[in-house]
């Protein structure tokens, strides 16, 4: 399972256990987000982020996999795919990145704009923080979400990393090779996302032949967290499904 932008394998905490029950389930930080450690001479890229993963793949697991991902984890899902289709059995996409990208000039942002772009994630998150901690009778579990969202950024080299992969343009080039994909492929999509729209949902159904969309009521950019009961019913059904 391939987590989101800015993001860690904490995003999956209540949607592995449940997968887990009935498969072997792996949950991988990327390269240059989560907690992996983030080296200043690596410039961090769709490129370098596939290379990481190839090489996690080949040394832990080594056998034809289910690729899971949610957000930018499913751009780069399908990136992986591309690369090596001997290596992935099925897609699963979770309101995948893939045809709406950052803007154009993110590539450009030169010091001290560069560092303001990124900071502004962390400061999001310490805003939401900080209000919710005030709010009377709130749910726990609202709380625990955020401080989860935030716990990566705390690693040394966060700011660079998250600069670097922002400036390389990120997954901008992938929408021109989504049709290429030929694997049995699950599309869950909550249709109240509110960061890449319902529309993007049904460009992926018609991309990719073989594949399926299924749309969460209620549910928003992240089912995984939002709805991981359902999430995990619909993931399992597909698994069991021996469409592959």
């Amino acid at each position: 399972m391939l987590h989101g932008f800015d993001s860690s394998i904490l995003e999956f905490r209540l949607l592995l256990p449940l997968l887990a029950t009935q498969n072997e389930t792996w949950a991988v930080d990327l390269l240059g987000f989560g907690f992996t450690q983030r080296q200043k001479e690596i410039n961090y890229s769709p490129n370098t982020i596939k290379i990481h993963l190839y090489n996690f793949w080949k040394t832990l697991i080594n056998r034809p996999i289910i690729l899971v991902g949610a957000s930018m984890g499913g751009a780069t899902a399908i990136d992986f795919t591309l690369t090596y289709p001997q290596i992935v059995k099925s897609l699963i996409l979770i309101n995948s990145l893939g045809y709406t990208s950052s803007p154009i000039f993110t590539k450009y942002l030169f010091p001290p704009f560069d560092f303001l772009a990124v900071e502004y994630l962390r400061q999001r998150h310490i805003l939401a923080l900080n209000i919710c901690s005030i709010l009377p009778n709130l749910d726990t579990k609202i709380l625990l979400a955020i401080q989860c969202a935030m716990l990566h950024q705390e690693m040394p080299g966060w700011n660079d990393a998250m600069i670097s992969y922002v400036k390389s343009g990120g997954y901008s080039e992938l929408a021109n090779t989504i049709a290429q994909v030929d694997k049995p492929t699950l599309i869950l999509w909550g249709e109240t996302d509110d960061i890449l729209p319902s529309e993007d949902a049904e460009k992926f159904q018609q991309s990719i032949v073989n594949s399926q969309l299924i749309l969460l009521k209620n549910c928003g950019h992240a089912p995984q967290i939002e709805q991981s009961q359902i999430t995990s019913q619909h993931i399992l059904h597909f698994l069991n499904s021996g469409k592959f």
